[in-house]
């Protein structure tokens, strides 16, 4: 039995045109109720409200869906951008979402001596192989597209611990709490927010983290935080997606008499 069927039969029953009398259609309210009864019988209210609760799920995981595969089209573009040496033509597009304008250049082979405290002090992954910094985000994004949440967290926390400084770590940082709030875990999911705009506060992402802060600030009903925090973000950045996907949850918020 379809939701908007159910919603039809409890209108038909509420707009009789007076008690115990007969309608066009022939049928007196104690009958229009037990027709309703019968429906009811079938499919509870409580089954009713359990679907509509499903479908806001679908919802938010479709959101999220749409989010990551706009992501993913970036990070497809990026690698297929070939690096060049300084001093050579090549393309000049920055970085969509940057950590900082610092070039991002494969290091100078290593002197002998170089070679020699390299071998008892290995330098971060981050300063000498970019490539594989990009490989391991991928490979953690990757996860989190498919679903496995479990191991997308692993893998975005071992990306921080093994790059904490690198291209990709406010990324890494924003889709680790992303993670968390796909999963409705909101308290991580707001200290990881919290963390992109601490450690990150120029970043691209930075917009997207205001927003899902005052996101979950709305799904544990704490109304006024999530007023402050949506309008911040409209006032802070008042020309970007975010801060109109601000307005639209604030004008839900007042319709829902927040």
């Amino acid at each position: 039995m379809k939701l908007p069927r159910v919603i039809g039969l409890l209108l038909a029953a509420l707009l009789p045109a007076g008690a115990g009398a007969q309608t066009s259609g022939g049928l007196s309210l104690e009958q229009r109720v037990e027709r309703l009864e019968r429906v009811l019988d079938n499919q509870s209210l409580s089954d009713i409200l359990l679907q509509l609760q499903r479908l806001q799920q679908e919802v938010r995981q479709l959101r999220g869906e749409l989010e990551l595969q706009g992501h993913a089209l970036e990070a497809q573009q990026q690698r297929q951008r070939p690096l060049y040496p300084n001093g050579d033509a090549g393309p000049t597009e920055e970085r969509t979402e940057p950590v900082s304008e610092e070039p991002w250049e494969v290091p100078p082979a290593p002197t002998e001596t170089a070679e020699v405290v390299e071998a008892v002090v290995a330098p971060p992954l981050s300063a000498a192989d970019p490539t594989q910094e990009e490989t391991q985000y991928q490979q953690a994004f990757g996860l989190l597209a498919e679903r496995r949440y479990e191991d997308a967290v692993t893998a975005f926390q071992r990306f921080l611990a093994t790059y904490p400084a690198g291209r990709y770590a406010d990324l890494a940082q924003y889709w680790l709490a992303e993670t968390h709030y796909v999963t409705r875990e909101f308290e991580a999911a707001r200290e990881g927010f919290t963390e992109v705009l601490d450690s990150y506060p120029q970043s691209a992402k930075a917009p997207g983290a205001m927003l899902k802060l005052g996101y979950i600030d709305y799904e544990l009903q704490q109304w006024r935080q999530a007023r402050n925090q949506l309008r911040q973000l409209e006032e802070q950045y008042p020309r970007s997606t975010e801060a109109r996907l601000a307005e639209r949850r604030l004008e839900q918020m007042r319709r829902e008499g927040h």
